[in-house]
């Protein structure tokens, strides 16, 4: 029989030959932006910040919430790359940046896509939130919703495109998630990557806002906007080796100073961060005993640890650890957390992942024990 005894395995202490995960302290980063954050893409950790929740206008950098819903669209098949769309005679009154659409003029969603997110054409925008939601209103309410998902608690969204209005509002850190999310659906970089291309069969000519494009390495988008309310804004992303971060930077008086920030938070990511990515221990997934069970042993698996950001400062070494119960009692459930692999910082825990039983486990008892040897002589 069995004994009921709960302890605790330490499977596993290693320390690995890594920069530091201690904090490294914010620098006073000479930026002209009123409000600004970088953010690490993969796993939304924050390596700077100044006024991250100022409520202020962002201008086209709107847009990347209407791209998000787009590739969502896409994605869920209620919209294709090589299907057409006709411009309405709203669509086609937008004012600011746009492709000159007239109304009733056909186009595919790609190349709407395209004049989207490379020329910021608020026309274009307007063209592919009414085949989304039917009109801009309804989508602008979906805009507003999924804002709410992602908890996005400073943003109120007026239209698709971020022409000015009274109470279109988010800020950096808000942009910051949305952006995030965007960038998890890799073909927008086929967009937001492009320098010049051309619609109508040449007769267009699309030069991209992002001029880091041409001057930074790296970069790979996002979305810039620029009005008289919202001066000139940015959310700029970029990845070197395994490191993806994100550039917001809202209120600038003028590109050269948008591009500029930007950049400068990008070069303090890259020079003070690196992504380590998390092994599991053989331990984390060897079956485990089961006490007064109708099986001896149980299935485990770990859930993926993902990575973790750590900065290129300091002499902490990262230290994993197993925690699981030598043996289990019957009754266990598929799913049932059964332990826990932690990663250490010093005395620090930076993250935890969930170990959970593989199968379900009855427990052990007379009627159990009869059924069981019932179904075996059915087999005979």
């Amino acid at each position: 029989m069995f004994k009921k005894v709960f302890s605790l395995l330490i499977c596993l202490l290693l320390a690995v030959p890594l920069t530091a995960f201690a904090e490294v302290k914010q620098p006073s980063l000479s930026l002209n932006a009123p409000s600004a954050v970088l953010m690490e893409a993969e796993t939304g950790k924050l390596l700077y910040q100044s006024h991250p929740r100022d409520k202020r206008a962002c201008a086209s950098v709107t847009k990347v919430m209407t791209l998000l819903l787009v590739m969502e669209a896409i994605e869920n098949g209620k919209l294709k790359y090589t299907g057409t769309l006709s411009s309405s005679a709203h669509a086609a009154s937008m004012g600011g940046s746009d492709i000159w659409l007239e109304e009733g003029e056909k186009m595919s969603v790609d190349d709407l896509i395209k004049a989207t997110a490379v020329a910021s054409a608020n026309d274009a925008a307007v063209v592919l939130a009414e085949a989304i939601s039917g009109s801009e209103d309804a989508f602008v309410a979906e805009m507003n919703k999924k804002a709410r998902v992602l908890g996005m608690r400073d943003t109120t969204f007026k239209n698709c495109n971020g022409l000015d209005e009274k109470g279109h509002l988010t800020s950096a850190l808000d942009v910051a998630i949305m952006s995030r999310e965007l960038v998890r659906h890799k073909d927008i970089f086929k967009y937001t990557s492009i320098w010049i291309d051309n619609l109508r069969g040449g007769k267009t000519q699309l030069v991209n806002t992002n001029k880091l494009l041409k001057t930074y390495d790296g970069i790979t988008g996002l979305k810039t906007g620029t009005t008289g309310e919202a001066g000139c804004c940015m959310s700029a992303t970029a990845k070197r080796g395994g490191l993806s971060l994100i550039a917001v930077v809202l209120g600038c008086k003028t590109g050269t100073e948008r591009f500029a920030d930007s950049a400068a938070l990008l070069d303090y990511g890259f020079a003070n961060y690196t992504v380590q990515k998390l092994s599991l221990p053989k331990e984390a997934s060897k079956p485990v005993k089961v006490s007064g069970g109708m099986s001896s042993t149980l299935r485990i698996a770990c859930e993926n640890p993902g990575s973790l950001v750590v900065s290129r400062m300091g002499d902490n070494k990262l230290n994993r650890e197993c925690v699981i119960k030598k043996e289990i009692s019957a009754p266990i459930h598929k799913g049932d957390k059964v332990g826990e692999v932690n990663y250490y910082s010093g005395k620090q825990l930076l993250k935890s992942c969930k170990i959970t039983a593989q199968n379900s486990i009855e427990k052990m008892t007379f009627t159990s024990v009869a059924a069981e040897m019932l179904k075996v002589l059915r087999e005979l």
